[in-house]
C-alpha cells in the first residue's frame, strides 16, 4: 500500500515558485528595456523562458519525494514525445523509467493584457496536446508503458481584466450557461476542471497571482478541487506506484 505524504511546507514551496516566476519575468522586462529595443506587448517577458522553472522544480521535488531516482526525471532537453497527428511534442517535464513513460506535465501561464486571444490559444493547445498523446499511446508509441500520468498546471494573472465579466456572442446557438458573463478567471477555472472531468488530463491545478504581491510569493487558489495540493496527491500516488517495479 502506498503512503502518500505531502511536504509540510507545500504552500511555501508553491509561493517560492510564484516568486521566481514574477521576479524572472520582471528581470527579463528590465533587460529588454535596457537593450533599447521596442517590445510591443512585452513579448520578451513571455518568450524569454525560465519563468516556469520554479514550478518545474516543485514538481520534480514532489516526484523524487516518492523515492524515485531523479535520473528518471527529464526537465531540460530530451523532452520530446512522439505524437500521432504530428511527429513530436515537447513537454515541460517527463518521467521516463526503463523505457516506460510514467508522467508528462505541461506548465503554462498567462499575464495580461491580451486575455481573449491567448485564452483561445491556450485551450486549443492543451486539448490538442492531450488528444495527440493519448492517440499515440493507443497506437503503441510508448511501447509497453502503462497509462501515464498527464498533468496540466496553469497560473493566471489576477487583475481587473482577468476578473471582469466577458460577454459572449450567440448569433446562431446558445452557449453553455456557465460561460455567460464568466470572466477569464472563471473561464480558466472551468477549462482546467473540464480537462479532468473529460479525462483528457489525469489532474489539473489552477492558481492566480497579481503582479504587485506575486514577487513576494503570494497566490490564490480559485477553486479547491484545482489546488496544487490535490494535484500533488494525484502525482505522488501515480509515481509512487512505480518505485518497486
Amino acid at each position: 500500500m502506498i503512503t502518500i505524504k505531502l511536504p509540510e511546507n507545500l504552500k511555501e514551496m508553491v509561493g517560492a515558485a510564484v516568486s521566481h516566476y514574477w521576479n524572472t519575468r520582471l528581470s527579463q522586462q528590465q533587460k529588454q528595456q535596457e537593450s533599447g529595443k521596442v517590445d510591443y506587448g512585452l513579448r520578451g517577458a513571455v518568450t524569454g523562458g525560465a519563468q516556469m522553472d520554479g514550478f518545474i522544480e516543485l514538481f520534480t521535488r514532489l516526484i523524487t519525494s516518492t523515492g524515485l531516482n531523479a535520473n528518471f526525471v527529464q526537465r531540460k532537453g530530451s523532452l520530446e514525445l512522439p505524437g500521432y497527428f504530428r511527429p513530436t511534442k515537447e513537454w515541460d517535464l517527463l518521467v521516463v523509467k526503463e523505457g516506460k513513460l510514467i508522467a508528462a506535465i505541461e506548465a503554462k501561464s498567462q499575464v495580461g493584457p491580451s486575455f481573449g486571444n491567448n485564452f483561445n490559444n491556450r485551450t486549443e493547445e492543451a486539448m490538442g496536446s492531450a488528444l495527440d498523446l493519448w492517440t499515440a499511446y493507443r497506437e503503441g508509441a510508448f511501447h509497453t508503458s502503462p497509462q501515464p500520468f498527464l498533468g496540466y498546471f496553469f497560473m493566471l494573472e489576477d487583475c481587473q481584466s482577468s476578473q471582469r465579466p466577458v460577454r459572449v456572442k450567440e448569433p446562431h446557438f446558445r452557449v453553455f450557461p456557465e460561460f455567460k458573463g464568466a470572466s477569464y478567471m472563471k473561464r480558466y477555472e472551468l477549462f482546467c476542471r473540464k480537462l479532468v472531468l473529460e479525462r483528457h488530463y489525469t489532474a489539473s491545478a489552477f492558481i492566480s497571482s497579481d503582479r504587485d504581491n506575486g514577487p513576494d510569493g503570494f497566490f490564490s487558489t480559485p477553486s479547491e478541487d484545482l489546488s496544487v495540493k490535490n494535484f500533488a496527491y494525484a502525482l505522488i500516488a501515480h509515481v509512487g506506484g512505480f518505485i518497486s517495479r
